[in-house]
């Protein structure tokens, strides 16, 4: 069998074309064996000795309460909030302003 490639121009559908019929046709292939049964002799794993009697942790019977909570100041929390939002949004105006003026100073660059 030949598995090097042909010298020469190549003709590019020649690897589509059917075989020529006369030609050697190749061997079939091997017979599948069967796989020998498996064995129904296996006895399983071995049995595990118990556990002592005493193996568990001790356990609490009755959780403590859950603590409470410390109350909220709904007030400062709103301030707190409606200030973090102003710092937000101006910080996010400062960058917009500084994008616009890149934005305006390069394509000046570009048309001049």
């Amino acid at each position: 069998m030949n598995v090097s490639s042909p010298t020469g121009v190549p003709d590019d559908d020649a690897y589509w074309q059917r075989p020529d019929p006369s030609s050697a046709q190749p061997a079939p292939p091997p017979a599948v064996t069967p796989r020998p049964a498996p064995r129904d002799d296996y006895p399983g794993p071995p049995r595990a000795d118990p556990p002592p009697a005493s193996w568990r942790p001790p356990t609490i019977a009755q959780p403590p309460p859950p603590r409470s909570l410390p109350g909220q100041d709904m007030d400062a929390l709103d301030d707190a909030e409606g200030s973090a939002r102003t710092v937000t949004y101006g910080v996010g105006l400062v960058a917009g302003a500084i994008a616009v003026i890149l934005m305006c100073l390069l394509c000046a660059r570009a048309m001049f």
